[in-house]
């Protein structure tokens, strides 16, 4: 494990397809005060509701919070992007929501939120980049590397659909692999 101590101010982790039995399990296991956001970029269908927020809302003692648009930010909460729109920081207190075209056909992508945290936040982000079917994600870790954040990755052999990890662990510098039932403990461990 090659981590560096940071002072992290925000966690984003990123998922598609296989993704969310992952992130019920992390959110199970988080400790009930941590001195962080935590925001979920997952991909899901245009038209879907906040039946996320409400699934995930039942495994948390953190409060999960869909995204509105000009939202503050808050430590100790975490955040789900919303379908259909993509998220960005305008600075390290203010989400934004934004519907231009879709990236590696997804909206809300995880390539635009990791870069736009990336620029914000620097070397006080983690990026997590978890099961999903296409590269989104990949790019925007690139680009976290690039201003000193961390870069987590699900451990290829773990992921249900092992494209999106896979493709990253061979193109990225990643500072770690994880594997689902460690994922809470390195968080917690911040």
């Amino acid at each position: 494990m090659k981590t560096k101590n940071t002072n992290t101010e925000l966690i984003v982790i990123g998922g598609s397809a296989g993704s969310l039995q992952v992130i019920l399990e992390m959110i199970k296991k988080l400790d009930d005060e941590l001195n962080f956001a935590i925001l979920l970029v997952v991909h899901r269908k245009a038209n879907s509701n906040n039946i996320l927020q409400t699934l995930l809302q039942q495994f948390s003692s953190m409060e999960v919070i869909e995204i509105e648009d000009k939202a503050e930010i808050q430590n100790n909460k975490i955040y789900i992007a919303p379908a259909d729109y993509h998220l960005l920081f305008e600075d390290k207190k203010i989400m934004s929501l934004d519907s231009s075209e879709k990236m590696n056909y997804s909206r809300p992508s995880i390539d635009v939120t990791f870069r736009s945290a990336a620029e914000i936040y620097g070397e006080n982000m983690i990026g997590v980049l978890l099961s999903g079917a296409n590269a989104d994600g990949v790019e925007g870790l690139a680009y976290i590397k690039k201003n000193k954040g961390q870069v987590w990755i699900q451990d290829p052999e773990t992921a249900e659909v092992n494209y999106m990890p896979k493709h990253a662990v061979e193109e990225i510098d990643y500072d770690l692999i994880i594997k689902p039932d460690n994922l809470a403990n390195y968080i917690n461990q911040l």
